[in-house]
């Protein structure tokens, strides 16, 4: 197993994550500093930060229906709470998988397995996601048609395919997960996203989950 997937499964960092500890100088095999793409096995001592790794039994993978007013993220900031204040300690050491930003709510996926991380979030593997949203006015029918064609952001062309429309209320559906690229969406049309619920993530759906609670779930087919 290369190095860099052995340190996504021991800690449930993303590869790329593991590939930044390793060039850094972070890791170590038997002693000696870590190489990118180096390949280990069973009986290699393996550390990070100097403490001792090792590959879980079993991975765990949590969803949670992230309420408004926590951030994806492990360190709080000021007095905003963390997506981690809603979950017993022992799960304290599970990585969140991509980010809801603040303001947004709806299915949130954590795990202690890397390659899973990998591959729900790396653009390679394309995931759709579905949202619910509540804008500021109903949305024209050319802005409808822009959101299908796609719409030019700074950082490249943007597409939400509306599934539902009713007012002010929109379902769309994307396959991307640039950072606020709904709300940077909307905005560039002259809109404003008042409320963002994520209810789809890959083959992952928050069904009845209720705001604020998690459940055990099984690795699917990513």
């Amino acid at each position: 197993m290369r190095l860099n997937k052995y340190i996504a499964h021991a800690t449930g960092v993303s590869r790329r994550e593991a590939d930044e500890i390793i060039d850094s100088g972070r890791a170590t095999v038997n002693g000696v500093k870590a190489r990118l793409g180096e390949p280990v096995n069973d009986d290699d001592k393996i550390k990070v930060d100097d403490q001792p790794i090792s590959l879980p039994q079993s991975f765990t993978y949590l969803l949670v229906n992230k309420p408004v007013g926590y951030i994806s993220t492990r360190k709080p900031q000021d007095e905003t709470p963390t997506v981690y204040a809603l979950l017993p300690e022992k799960f304290h050491r599970l990585k969140y998988v991509g980010r809801l930003d603040k303001d947004s709510s709806g299915l949130l996926l954590l795990t202690d397995d890397g390659d899973f991380a990998h591959q729900m979030t790396h653009p390679r593997y394309v995931k759709t996601k579905v949202y619910e949203l509540t804008v500021n006015s109903p949305l024209s029918k050319d802005a409808v048609e822009q959101l299908e064609t796609g719409v030019e952001l700074e950082d490249g062309v943007s597409k939400l395919h509306v599934l539902e429309k009713n007012g002010r209320k929109l379902t769309v559906e994307m396959h991307e997960g640039r950072n606020r690229q709904i709300r940077r969406t909307i905005a560039h049309l002259g809109y404003d996203v008042l409320q963002l619920h994520r209810t789809k993530f890959g083959p992952y759906e928050l069904n009845n989950l209720k705001s604020g609670e998690f459940i055990e779930v099984k690795k699917l087919e990513v």
